[in-house]
């Protein structure tokens, strides 16, 4: 006679003389989780835990994590070079005034980036 955990494709494992039920999450995959996925999963913590839970439960936290880092990595490499271009920071400003340079590379940088973290990361 099955019960009904049994019936639903619950196991029990044998510990000794007890039958235990055989709890566990899904297997997920795991994503290379980079700067990107480890702020989403802080924010996801602090901020929407509902969520968070749910991702946990259903097995989903780090296709989801995943998808954040590569979303975040590509639209950076996709902007970086369009900011470049519309304000004129070429490899000839590099070579004539360094400091310029880095200048507006990090103003062009941390635009970029705070536009992916309120988009994708923040959301």
């Amino acid at each position: 006679m099955n019960t009904i955990f049994e019936q639903m494709g619950g196991r029990y494992i044998q510990c000794g003389d007890y039958l235990i039920s055989d709890l566990g999450l899904p297997d997920e995959e795991h994503y290379p989780i980079g700067k990107y996925g480890r702020m989403r999963i802080n924010y996801l913590k602090e901020h929407r835990p509902v969520i968070y839970n749910q991702l946990i439960l259903s097995g989903k936290l780090y296709a989801h994590l995943g998808k954040i880092e590569q979303t975040c990595q590509e639209r950076l490499d996709r902007m970086i070079p369009q900011m470049k271009e519309a304000e004129g920071v070429t490899e000839a400003l590099k070579a004539t005034d360094q400091m310029e340079w880095v200048r507006k590379m990090n103003s062009i940088l941390n635009r970029v980036e705070e536009i992916v973290l309120t988009e994708l990361v923040y959301r």
